[in-house]
């Protein structure tokens, strides 16, 4: 069973810092994408940054470019999202998912039950 837990969320001020992590089992870590989509409160869900498996590339929805950075940890089974100058239309629950690949990640893949950044004005 694919397991996914996500943590880091908060509350932060405008132009601070978080940093997500989400601890996968169930599966094999190395042979999936991994990454994030997040959810606000009446909004769709947004695609937010992924990596491919075997680390062959990444994807950044640009609303987060040069502001967000995706990383796996092979040995700790973990991804983790570093969030930098944040805003409050970062405002969401963070979803971290898994897939086949990237471009079927949403369609086909598993995720769990997130974890909420505020950003405060």
């Amino acid at each position: 069973e694919v397991q996914l837990q996500a943590s880091g969320g908060g509350l932060v001020h405008v132009g601070g810092s978080l940093r997500l992590s989400c601890v996968g089992s169930g599966f094999s870590f190395d042979e999936k994408a991994i990454g994030w989509f997040r959810q606000a409160p009446g909004k769709e869900r947004e695609d937010v940054s992924y990596i491919e498996r075997g680390n062959r590339e990444t994807y950044y929805a640009d609303s987060v470019k040069g502001r967000f950075t995706i990383s796996r940890d092979r040995a700790k089974k973990t991804v983790y999202l570093s969030m930098n100058s944040l805003k409050p239309e970062d405002t969401a629950v963070y979803h971290c998912v898994v897939g086949p690949s990237i471009s079927t990640i949403l369609d086909f893949g598993s995720w769990g039950q997130g974890t909420q950044v505020t950003v405060s004005s």
